[in-house]
């Protein structure tokens, strides 16, 4: 398991999970509007948390975007994007067990993109597992500041 600490690899993986969180970003910043008729959509929220989800949602996605790509505060970036994922996850699957299939709005602000909520989950998957890996196994601290590791016993 020490691979998953492996520095390049949580470099890779915040370099590609945070490119996905810019690009989902783009749109929704710049018109936030159609996500929330997409948000309205789950049938989830009351209509007031509605419009501050989908005025923040996307401002959380870019900070969290840019932190993992840039490798600033990368942990603290992982758990957040765990979190937002989680909750993505979990309004997919409300609505895959009401058996409504909805746009998921992860990257369009159309809300006819519509697709099967269970495939969605499935796409998100592998996300939320770069995430836990960033989160779970820290790689060992590098710097001047870094603890040195113990002598081993040879």
């Amino acid at each position: 398991m020490r691979w998953l600490r492996n520095p390049w690899l949580h470099r890779l993986l915040g370099l590609v999970l945070g490119g996905i969180f810019l690009y989902a970003a783009h749109a929704k910043i710049f018109d936030p509007r159609p996500l929330v008729t997409i948000i309205w959509n789950y049938s989830i929220l009351p209509p007031g948390p509605v419009n501050l989800m989908a005025i923040y949602m996307p401002w959380m996605e870019l900070v969290v975007g840019i932190a993992l790509v840039t490798g600033f505060k990368r942990r603290g970036a992982a758990l957040c994007s765990t979190g937002l994922l989680i909750a993505f996850m979990v309004a997919l699957g409300i609505n895959a067990v009401r058996g409504i299939n909805v746009a998921c709005g992860c990257f369009s602000t159309s809300a006819e993109d519509v697709s099967n909520a269970w495939l969605l989950i499935l796409r998100d998957l592998p996300m939320l597992l770069a995430a836990l890996v960033m989160l779970v196994f820290p790689p060992p601290a590098e710097g001047p500041g870094a603890p040195t590791p113990p002598p081993s016993r040879a």
